[in-house]
């Protein structure tokens, strides 16, 4: 699934080609992708609408219209965004298209191969009855600011496994499995750690890392893996993977002791990947 670095990116290439730009019509080819209102409502909603601005909340991309309503886009598993040339082959499972007005005409394509990724428009306003994952949503490391006082309150007011509390998203909003699995490789820190263990100066070297990762994945345009459909506005990859440490690198020598090999466990359904040495 795409996580805050792979969701900034394709934030960044919305921005700079779709703001300012209307909606001149919209094709819904698939119902399960606006399954949480309907294919009329997005329809209608979006057409003849002008789109003001992109911005993101974790993993969820949020787009101001002139109308008053905001377009929600959430890619999930499989789910991408594209622009490209009015009238261009569409590659299969676009489930939605957004045709811009402009010169040149282009189309924005909503691509989705297990359709599990949404496209709402709602109404701001209510966004904790339409869309109350949003409201609920903790802090965002990025888009908001996380200070090292506000992590270590985070993290000293709960008792669980700190692995689990990262991926919280009510808690941290847009760290996924790849990304907490780097920071805390960086930062020396143990997945199963209790929360409320982890020490001052532990605490600071994991808050440093976790931006530092994060920081560094955006200007890489995220992590595009052999089992993943992530890509770009404009269809490019991203390289991050080439810098990954502990991530898919279960039984590979370490990179940073050069001593240990990585290990992977399964915890609830999902690969954990550590160096017992450097995480100890």
């Amino acid at each position: 699934m795409p996580e805050l670095p792979e969701v900034e990116t394709v934030r960044r290439g919305l921005e700079a080609q779709v703001v300012g730009r209307r909606i001149t019509k919209v094709e819904v080819g698939r119902e399960r992708t606006v399954r949480r209102t309907s294919a009329r409502s997005v329809i209608d909603g979006l057409t003849g609408a002008t789109i003001t601005a992109v911005n993101r909340r974790g993993k969820y991309l949020l787009c101001p219209l002139d109308s008053g309503d905001e377009l929600m886009m959430h890619l999930r598993m499989s789910g991408r965004l594209l622009v490209a040339p009015a009238g261009a082959e569409r590659p299969p499972h676009t489930h939605v298209v957004m045709h811009l007005a402009g010169k040149p005409a282009e189309e924005l394509w909503f691509v989705d191969p297990r359709t599990f990724g949404e496209v709402v428009v709602f109404d701001p306003r209510n966004v904790a009855v339409e869309i109350p994952e949003v409201a609920k949503m903790g802090v965002d490391p990025i888009a908001d600011g996380l200070t090292r006082k506000q992590f270590s309150e985070l993290l000293r007011r709960r008792a669980r496994q700190i692995k689990a509390l990262l991926l919280d998203q009510h808690v941290v909003a847009g760290i996924g499995n790849i990304y907490c699995d780097e920071a805390l490789h960086l930062a020396g820190v143990r997945w199963d750690r209790r929360s409320n263990e982890v020490t001052p100066r532990e605490t600071t070297k994991l808050h440093t890392a976790i931006m530092r990762v994060l920081g560094e994945a955006i200007e890489a345009g995220g992590s595009t893996l052999a089992d993943t459909q992530y890509v770009g506005v404009d269809g490019a990859g991203g390289w991050f993977q080439l810098h990954h440490r502990v991530y898919d690198r279960a039984g590979q020598r370490c990179l940073t002791c050069r001593k240990a090999n990585i290990v992977r466990v399964a915890v609830a359904g999902r690969g954990t990947h550590f160096c017992p040495r450097c995480q100890h």
